[in-house]
Order: C-alpha cells, then sequence, then structure tokens
C-alpha cells in the first residue's frame, strides 16, 4: 500500500481558537456583571424569583462571606443536596468566589451513599433541601447524624461524620442544629467580606473547585475533581458550539448536581451573558412546556427521556414553543427519531447533540448548528476546541477509521483527577495525558464519532450512569442471596434498564417484591433493578468467568424486549 492509500487514522484536534479562557468562576462573573449586569440572570418560576446578573452575583457574594463567617477556609469541602432552585446556583457561585470545593449530591442519593460521599471528600459544611418527592432529606440526615438534635450551630461531632460540623438547609423552618440558608447570608461580617476581597486574588483558574460522584467499578461512586478550567472553559464552548448570545433563554430542567446542568447549563450562560431558566425542582414535562413557552425560551436542555417525555405529553400540542431555535440532547444515547421530532416539532432546527462524562468536564464532542442534518442525528459530532481525540485499539494506539475502539480524551478538561485514589485515577488517565472512556466508537474520515457501545459493562438509564458491580455488592447484604449479576437491558423509556440475577442461599426463599424493598430508601430509585430473575447458576467460561453477554442476550429474549436504534 504507497503512503497516499494507507487510511486515516481516528484522530481528531480541536480548533485553537477563542483562546482558552484562564479566569476563574469568580472572575467570569465579575466580567459578565461587567458587560450585562442589568440584563436577566436568572427566571425560577416555581419560586418567584427573577434577578439580573449584577443582583446574583451581589446574592453570591453575601452567602460567599456568610460561608466564611462560620469558620470554612479555602480548600474545605461543602456539599450541596438539593433539586434545582436559586440556592444551589448562588451556592455555586459562592464556593468558588471563596475557593471553597462545591461537592456535588445526587438528590436520589439514600442514607448509605450519602454517608459514603460526605466521608470520602471530607465535607465540613452540607447544604440540604427539607426534602424532594419521596425523599426526606432532614430525616436521613438526623437519622445518620442523630447528635445534630443536641448539637450547638456550627459544632456537630457526628459518629458516622466525623468531619461534618455545619448542616445548612434550605426553607425557613427551624431544625435543632441547623442553619437556615436564609440567614447565611445574615452571617457575613466586615470581616468575612474583607476575607472575601483578600481570597481573590490569591485563587487560581487551575484551583480544584468542584467533586463530583461518579459510579465506579469498584462498587462506590469516584468524586472526580474538576477546576476553574475545566469546567469554566467547557461550558463557554458547549455555549459556543450552540451559538449562544446575551438574547438567549436556556431552559435548564436537567438536574444541576450533574455537569450539564451546572457546567452545559450554568456556566455556558455565565460565559455568554444569557439567561438561566429553571422550569421546576426536578423533571416535570408539562413545567417545561409551560415555562418554554411563558418565558419565551430560545434554547433547551435534556436526555432523551426527557425529550421524549414532553413530546408525547398529552397536552403538548397546546403550548406555543416557537420562540425555540436550539438546544442539547445527551447524557445518554439519543435515537434518532426522536432527535428528528424534536427539529420538527419544537421547532429546535438547530438542536446539536453532545458527548462526554464527568471526568472531561464534560464535553468532548458535539455536533455543530450547521452539520448536515444526517450528521446530527446520526453522530456525536466532532471534536470540541482545544481538546484531542482518539479511538485506540488494544495497543493503545489510533485505529483506522471507520474501526471500532476505545474513545480517549485529552486536553484542558481532563479532571484532576479522583478525590484521594490515585490508584483509580491513573487505570482512567494515561501517562500521556489521555482519557480512557471505556466506551467504543467509530471516527470517520471528517472526524465524526459515533458512539457504538462500552468496554465496561456501565449501564445508562435515562442519562444516569449505573455500574453493575455497585447494585452487586449492595445486594449481596440480602439475607437470602448467595450470588447475583447485573445487567443492562434495552428499555424504551429510559434507553438501559437494570436486570438482576440472582442465586438464593440453600434454603432462603424471596421475590422479586422482597428484593425492590430491601433496596428502598439505601440506594438511588434509578439503581433498583427494573428486572429480577431468580436462577440456578449464571452461564460461565470454562475459566469459571460469568458470561454477561449471554445473560443480557437471554434476559432480551426472555422479556420479550428489543434493542434501541441510537445515534
Amino acid at each position: 500500500m504507497t503512503p497516499a492509500e494507507t487510511p486515516a487514522l481516528s484522530y481528531a484536534r480541536g480548533a485553537a481558537t477563542p483562546p482558552l479562557q484562564e479566569l476563574t468562576i469568580g472572575q467570569a462573573l465579575a466580567a459578565t456583571v461587567a458587560h450585562h449586569g442589568d440584563r436577566p440572570a436568572l427566571v425560577v418560576p416555581h419560586q418567584q424569583v427573577r434577578w439580573t446578573w449584577r443582583e446574583l452575583a451581589r446574592r453570591a457574594d453575601e452567602v460567599a462571606a456568610g460561608l466564611l463567617s462560620l469558620g470554612l477556609q479555602p480548600g474545605d469541602r461543602v456539599g450541596i443536596w438539593a433539586p434545582n432552585c436559586s440556592e444551589w446556583v448562588l451556592t455555586q457561585f459562592a464556593t468558588a468566589r471563596a475557593g471553597l470545593v462545591l461537592v456535588n449530591v445526587n438528590p436520589a442519593y439514600r442514607r448509605s451513599e450519602l454517608e459514603y460521599a460526605l466521608n470520602k471528600v471530607g465535607c465540613k459544611a452540607l447544604v440540604l433541601a427539607p426534602a424532594l418527592k419521596t425523599s426526606n432529606y432532614l430525616e436521613i440526615v438526623n437519622d445518620l447524624a442523630p447528635e445534630l438534635a443536641t448539637s450547638p450551630l456550627g459544632q456537630l461531632q457526628a459518629r458516622t461524620l466525623p468531619q461534618l460540623r455545619w448542616v445548612i438547609r434550605l426553607g425557613d423552618d427551624p431544625t435543632p442544629g441547623m442553619l437556615n440558608f436564609s440567614a447565611l447570608a445574615g452571617s457575613a461580617t466586615a470581616a468575612s467580606r474583607a476575607q472575601l476581597a483578600a481570597i481573590a486574588p490569591t485563587l487560581a483558574a487551575t484551583d480544584a473547585i468542584n467533586i463530583q460522584f461518579t459510579s465506579g467499578t469498584t462498587g462506590h461512586p469516584k468524586g472526580a475533581t474538576l477546576t476553574h478550567r475545566n469546567i469554566l472553559n467547557n461550558g463557554f464552548f458547549v455555549g459556543e458550539a450552540i451559538r449562544l448570545t446575551p438574547d438567549d433563554r436556556l431552559c435548564i430542567p436537567v438536574p444541576l448536581y450533574h455537569c450539564f446542568g451546572m457546567v452545559m447549563g450554568n456556566l455556558g450562560c455565565l460565559t455568554h451573558g444569557a439567561t438561566m431558566v429553571y422550569p421546576a425542582e426536578a423533571f416535570d414535562p408539562l413545567a417545561v412546556l409551560q415555562t418554554v413557552q411563558d418565558e419565551r425560551c430560545t434554547a433547551l436542555y435534556g436526555v432523551p427521556t426527557m425529550f421524549i417525555a414532553e413530546l408525547d405529553h398529552p397536552r403538548f400540542a397546546e403550548f406555543d414553543l416557537s420562540s425555540l431555535r436550539t438546544g442539547i440532547m445527551a447524557g445518554s444515547p439519543c435515537p434518532i427519531e426522536v432527535m428528528k421530532r424534536v427539529q420538527s416539532q419544537m421547532h429546535m432546527g438547530e438542536v446539536t447533540i453532545a458527548y462526554g462524562m464527568t471526568e472531561t468536564s464534560p464535553v468532548s464532542t458535539q455536533s455543530a448548528v450547521d452539520d448536515p442534518l444526517d450528521r446530527r442525528v446520526s453522530t456525536v459530532g466532532r471534536v470540541q476546541p482545544h481538546l484531542e481525540v482518539q479511538i485506540v485499539g488494544a495497543d493503545g494506539q489510533p485505529v483506522p477509521c471507520g474501526t471500532t475502539g476505545e474513545l480517549c480524551t485529552r486536553g484542558y478538561s481532563v479532571m484532576q483527577g479522583y478525590w484521594d485514589d490515585a490508584a483509580k485515577t491513573a487505570e482512567a488517565v494515561d501517562t500521556e495525558g489521555w482519557m480512557h472512556t471505556g466506551d467504543l466508537a467509530t471516527m470517520d474520515a471528517q472526524g465524526y464519532v459515533n458512539i457504538v457501545g462500552r468496554l465496561k459493562d456501565m449501564v445508562i438509564r435515562g442519562g444516569e450512569n449505573v455500574y453493575p458491580r455497585e447494585i452487586e455488592e449492595f445486594l449481596y447484604r440480602h439475607p437470602a442471596v448467595q450470588d447475583v449479576q447485573v445487567v443492562g437491558v434495552p428499555d424504551a423509556k429510559y434507553g438501559e434498564e437494570l436486570c438482576a440475577w440472582i442465586v438464593l442461599r440453600p434454603g432462603a426463599s424471596a421475590n422479586a417484591d422482597d428484593v425492590r424493598a430491601f433496596c428502598r430508601g439505601q440506594i438511588a430509585h434509578y439503581k433498583i433493578p427494573r428486572h429480577i430473575r431468580f436462577v440456578e447458576a449464571f452461564p460461565m467460561t470454562i475459566t469459571g468467568k460469568v458470561q454477561k453477554y449471554l445473560m443480557r442476550q437471554q434476559s432480551i429474549a426472555d422479556l420479550g424486549l428489543a434493542e434501541q436504534k441510537t445515534a
């Protein structure tokens, strides 16, 4: 084969312009206030909140000074366990201003998961909502730390949460041992304001500012540690890809604890002076449709299941969505037909697909608003600016275009590492700085990437990443369970659902309802297996390894399921 006939390799480097922003989030907020201070920044209809960028920055500074008045110092970790609300974004910007590390806690977490997350990173303070849906956060925290009931403010000494000192609750009702969020800004003093002003010039764009937990194959979530530089730039370039401007109003129904909400949403708006609009505490398709119409939103984010719920809502035709122009569908494989319906029925002619992971801040590839239609509905786009992507084979070298391999990303977006876990960090990020995603993909000669599967057995249920081993390790605690294996099976609504194969202990008995009841209140709802099968044994190789692919195939056949066609 001559050099001219050598197939192109699956490697692409993003554009070098515009330049990276070497700013802290506080500096970026100040710049947005200087340019767009009197323009709308945040609209939260369910809280009657309408703040300009100037008002948002003022409130965030008061919360930041309030946090410092509690004795917190730059580098301390502050958890937030709450649904989408104005206090969430205030806490996000306030912690960044004060040099505190924001720790995102999944609103679906339960007792054991909360305990693990807070202790893993050593949270000194926790901001929490009283409740969400069926979860009573106050009850869970009091159950975990009963010492709260008799603890003076700021002096918590809990046996199970040894480093936690402050619990700050949303809402006006008093709770023993907890400080009300509304009192936080009021606790700012002249000294803490001066301390805040003194901290600002000491902060660097490369400082860790955010920890986001992502499920791990070890059975416990890992804390991906992200910097100002990581997430501020990713938010900026995602916004650039959908051509955000100060005139845009972005509807953000995705959870803020995910990168999708707090980075692509909040920081995308911050870096463009656009307006953040939160339609509800948690996803509600009717609230999204109503808010898009009432607020004349021009952009809308969501995972595929959200768009499906909106499109299929019985009142969909009643709403005027003609203000919409663009948006992003991401979080899990995007069904091609859904993408087409979003473009045609929701007026989102410039909708894009993005691909990424928490460890890469999150977006690595994204389609462009002017990409050919077939590319926009059947790929996850091309590499973002200032990043590199490659598809590698088992030898770690790029494979020819069109060949399946593992997708790897390198550049400014790659996390600092997993908090306090050098070994897991080294497994994920190689010595040349490549983040190994574990996703199988192909790249064509034009650089468009298509996700075709996963090296690991991660299940993506409605945008939530679930690692079967974490569920397996939990189910092993059930007294009747001798052995358990969990696989992902296709689901028309969520993309994938969990299917647990269980071998019972000799003489023990249990049914599917018993297993689900064991899970409730202990692990997040989306981690509870939808399908539960009781078997005598698992399919094994001759060397004794479980053949999960055979279990998945058999489950699909026995349950009468069909694979979902996705981009």
